[in-house]
This record gives C-alpha cells, sequence and structure tokens, in this order.
C-alpha cells in the first residue's frame, strides 16, 4: 500500500489547526460503524482533506488514514449512498 506518508513536505491549504483538536482513525470508525476496513477504505478513497481525511505519518512509511469528526460525518454519508447503490462500489472478499 503506498501512504502519503512517504515525503515531508508543506501544503498551501491554510488550514485552522488551532481548531482541530483530534481525529479518528479508520480502524475505530470501522469497529464502531461495524463496517468491514477495508471495504470503508475504498469508500474514502476519493475524499480529501477539503472533507475531514488526513494521514497520520508513523514511523518510515507507516501511515494511518484518520477523519476529523467532520469527515466522519461525511464518510457516514458516502456510506450510506454507496449502501442504498451498492452497484457503485464493490464490498471487499473476506479471504
Amino acid at each position: 500500500m503506498v501512504t502519503q506518508c512517504s515525503a515531508l513536505r508543506t501544503s498551501s491549504t491554510n488550514m485552522h489547526a488551532d481548531k482541530l483538536h483530534h481525529v479518528t482513525t479508520i480502524t475505530r470508525i470501522a469497529e464502531h460503524l461495524g463496517e468491514d476496513e477495508d471495504w470503508l477504505r475504498n469508500v474514502a478513497s476519493d475524499m480529501e482533506i477539503e472533507d475531514g481525511v488526513i494521514w497520520v505519518c508513523g514511523a518510515g512509511d507507516d501511515g494511518v488514514q484518520a477523519f476529523t469528526d467532520f469527515g466522519i460525518e461525511n464518510l457516514i454519508e458516502l456510506v450510506r449512498i454507496y449502501k442504498e447503490n451498492p452497484t457503485w462500489l464493490k464490498r471487499s472478499s473476506p479471504e
């Protein structure tokens, strides 16, 4: 999996970091919603920083997708849309 954590860089996006005090990982959101994490990643794949999704970088190239409260609301809405239109996005098959 390719993450966006392979290089440190600055962004021209002007964000108010003082207003952001926590994010929630996709793993925790999947557990809370009772959804498959891989399927949820597919749902979130087109979300951008403006939608409330960020990458939290760890050691090396490790990273995890995380969401602001606004991002969680957007993700839940996408889940609803894809459940109403299941042919738009196929669920991952358990191996």
